[in-house]
């Protein structure tokens, strides 16, 4: 709306050109997202439902997160809708993303207010459908952006990039999808680490869209594809990570307030879905390699287990931020700064390695 805006003020007004620079409305979404978010989420404490304990496997956390504000996710995205709104020139592909985002949160909010659980089998059938839609979304409107009709992944150490099959691109995004909204939802159980964890995320996504894949030039230096509307992706990357730090502002120990499944799932979401618009699903290492080792080993146990009855990591608790509390004697603090100092380095790592070696 605002860039819009800004062609028609300039002709009255020459600084409303600034409407129209991605770097002024990057610094507009970020700033705008946190401060609204920080000074609207506390009035809607009383409004919010209530933790009962049940996402804890840990009892004593599950007594201090007892009767806390939940579902504080419905207000943060919902917010971070509105603003994309304003702020970003969407095409269709970004408003279906923006709304598959507030969808799977509404999914999450639903849950968190229920009395009773909607059970894991429930969950993972929409967490499925709703990656299903979207892998089918990215596919049509990409292959139509490309003059091949084909859609590309690029990857270190291949210096060109590699055409994908309609169904192995379905299917390579529904797993990424699934498993990013599930890790990052197992992930949510410590104050402030899913936030954090997804937080770098996004700044690190946001800075890839911007910098590189929607740098014509530099681009073409590091050989990876242009990505011809990856300031758009940035703006509404670098949105969310200005409503979440609004969020994390009262997240931060001892937390005021969570953000339940309405909040982890739809961050979940978007990281997944952000890492497939940039073209190589092994980016997700680069964004979330503790969310997935935290929650998603968790899962990949469960799943052997009851399915086919081989057990594995027999000694360890998962998510493990509650093995490394439990068993190891670690604050909530150091899982969190740890926690983050690892996926920092991980971060670093990997775009180094996937940048520079083509």
């Amino acid at each position: 709306m605002l860039y819009h805006l800004g062609v028609f003020l300039q002709t009255v007004w020459g600084p409303a050109r600034l409407l129209q620079s991605y770097t002024v409305l990057i610094a507009l979404v970020l700033y705008t997202g946190f401060f609204v978010t920080n000074w609207i989420l506390p009035k809607f404490y009383d409004i919010l439902p209530h933790d009962r304990g049940r996402e804890f496997t840990i009892k004593e956390n599950a007594e201090a997160a007892k009767g806390k504000p939940t579902g504080a996710g419905s207000v943060f995205i919902s917010i971070y809708a509105l603003i994309c709104i304003i702020f970003v020139p969407m095409g269709i592909l970004q408003a279906g993303i923006l709304i598959l985002t507030w969808l799977t949160m509404l999914m999450g909010f639903l849950d968190d207010r229920s009395i009773t659980s909607w059970g894991e089998y429930l969950k993972g059938f929409l967490d499925l459908v709703i990656a299903i839609l979207t892998a089918l979304l990215i596919y049509f409107f990409i292959s139509r952006q490309n003059t091949d009709g084909n859609v590309h992944f690029w990857f270190p150490f291949i210096s060109n990039p590699v055409n994908v099959h309609p169904a192995v691109f379905v299917a390579i995004s529904v797993i990424l999808i699934w498993a990013s909204i599930n890790t990052t939802n197992c992930t949510d159980g410590v104050d402030g680490l899913s936030g954090s964890l997804v937080l770098i995320a996004l700044l690190t996504l946001g800075a890839v869209f911007y910098f590189i894949l929607g740098h014509k030039d530099i681009a073409a230096y590091l050989l990876v594809p242009h990505l011809q509307d990856g300031a758009k992706w940035a703006l509404m990357t670098f949105g969310f990570a200005g409503v979440l730090m609004g969020y994390l502002w009262h997240n931060a120990f001892p937390s005021s307030v969570l953000m339940g499944d309405a909040g982890s799932r739809a961050l979940g979401y978007f990281i997944g879905v952000m890492v497939l618009i940039s073209g190589n699903p092994l980016l997700i290492f680069a964004t979330s390699t503790v969310i997935f080792l935290n929650g998603g080993m968790g899962l990949l146990k469960v799943f052997l287990l009851r399915f086919f009855h081989i057990k594995i990591f027999e000694n360890i608790r998962f998510p493990l931020h509650d093995h490394m509390r439990k068993n190891k004697g670690w604050s909530t603090t150091q899982v969190l700064l740890k926690f983050m100092i690892l996926q920092l380095l991980i971060t670093v790592a990997v775009l180094g390695l996937f940048l520079k070696i083509r």
